[in-house]
C-alpha cells in the first residue's frame, strides 16, 4: 500500500478453535511498526489468537453474542501470546488483564463494554454495518490527519506529557501545510463534505 492509499476491507475468521470470530479492518498508512487502522467487531467466539487479533485493533465493536478469552492458558500454554500481554493491560488495566490472562475466563459482550474492551455492542445482524460505518467515518477524514493521529496514539501511550504535546504540535503543523486544512475549513463554511486530497 502506498503512502497515499487508504483501503477498507473485511476479514472473517470462521470455524471452531483458536481463530474464530469476525474482524473488520480499515487500513491507513503509517510509518510506525503497527501500520494498520483497525476496527475489530467480534461476533461469536474470539479465542486465543482471535482474541489477540481483536486486542490489536484500534476500535472494537462487539455483536451481542460475542465471547472472548485468552484460551492458551487453559491448554497448558501461557495466557500471553500474540501481543495480548501488551495490549490488554493498556485497554482494561492490569488487574482485569491479569484476571483474564491468568484464568482464560470468557468475557461476554456486556462485560466487555463495561470494562472498556469494546466501544459498542450491537445486534449480531448489524455488526458488519456498524463496523463499516465506523470505517467510513475514518476514511472520510484527511488521510494525513488520520495517519498522524494513529501515529500519535501509538507513540504517546508511553510518552511523557511534554513529549505527547510536542508530537501533537508537530502533527498539527504538518496537517496545516498539507492543504487538507484549507479544504476542511472551506467545506465547513460551505456546509458540504470535504474533498480531501492525497488519497
Amino acid at each position: 500500500m502506498s503512502a497515499a492509499t487508504i483501503e477498507a476491507f473485511s476479514l472473517r475468521l470462521k470455524g471452531r478453535g483458536v481463530l474464530s470470530g469476525r474482524v473488520l479492518f480499515a487500513q491507513a498508512p503509517s510509518g510506525r511498526r503497527y501500520r494498520h487502522r483497525r476496527d475489530a467487531p467480534p461476533a461469536g467466539a474470539a479465542c486465543g489468537g482471535g482474541f489477540s487479533i481483536a486486542l490489536a485493533a484500534d476500535v472494537r465493536i462487539a455483536g451481542e453474542s460475542a465471547r472472548m478469552n485468552a484460551a492458551f492458558i487453559r491448554i497448558g500454554f501461557s495466557g500471553s501470546d500474540m501481543g495480548s500481554s501488551y495490549f490488554l493491560p493498556r485497554l482494561v488495566g492490569v488487574s482485569i488483564a491479569s484476571e483474564l490472562l491468568l484464568t482464560g475466563r470468557f468475557v461476554g459482550a456486556e462485560r466487555a463494554l463495561k470494562i472498556g474492551l469494546v466501544s459498542e455492542v450491537v445486534p449480531d445482524a448489524r455488526l458488519e454495518a456498524a463496523g463499516q460505518a465506523l470505517a467510513d467515518d475514518m476514511l472520510a477524514t484527511s488521510p494525513l490527519g488520520l495517519r498522524l493521529t494513529k501515529e500519535a496514539l501509538g507513540a504517546n501511550i508511553n510518552a511523557s506529557l511534554d513529549e505527547a504535546i510536542a508530537l501533537e504540535d508537530r502533527n498539527q503543523i504538518l496537517c496545516a501545510m498539507s492543504g487538507d486544512v484549507r479544504e476542511g475549513l472551506q467545506a465547513f463554511i460551505e456546509k458540504r463534505p470535504p474533498r480531501f486530497g492525497q488519497r
